[in-house]
């Protein structure tokens, strides 16, 4: 059953592709902030995808991420979900990502409960 608390920490070295610079986003050699994002959102998936029925997986419908401070190539981030709120399909977590001690990012991330099947064949 998914229930609120359900968390996970998704982890990165940060390489020279996860940087503004290789991602477009920025000019500067340092996390990206979709990268930072990419890795908050895996997190969240991963954190309640043992507890979905076969065939359902959850996908992203909203991010409200503040990015805090820079992390270099070479550094490790990690990047916390938790469930705080669950209404129907919908997923909420509360994100987080830190380097070390020091927090980068924070913010709120909602998810969605799909079925697989359904949603790509709304692709046809």
């Amino acid at each position: 059953m998914i229930a609120p608390s359900l968390a996970h920490c998704s982890r990165l070295l940060v390489g020279v592709a996860d940087t503004a610079q290789a991602m477009g986003s920025g000019d500067m050699p340092v996390l990206a902030t979709p990268r930072m994002i990419a890795l908050m959102e895996n997190a969240a998936m991963l954190a309640v995808a043992d507890e979905l029925d076969e065939g359902l997986t959850t996908v992203g419908g909203e991010m409200n991420v503040r990015h805090l401070a820079p992390s270099p190539v070479g550094s490790d981030v990690e990047a916390n979900a938790m469930l705080v709120d669950v209404d129907g399909k919908r997923l909420t977590f509360h994100v987080t990502a830190r380097q070390g001690d020091k927090l980068i990012g924070e913010g709120t991330h909602i998810r969605f409960i799909v079925n697989r099947h359904t949603f790509l064949s709304k692709l046809q």
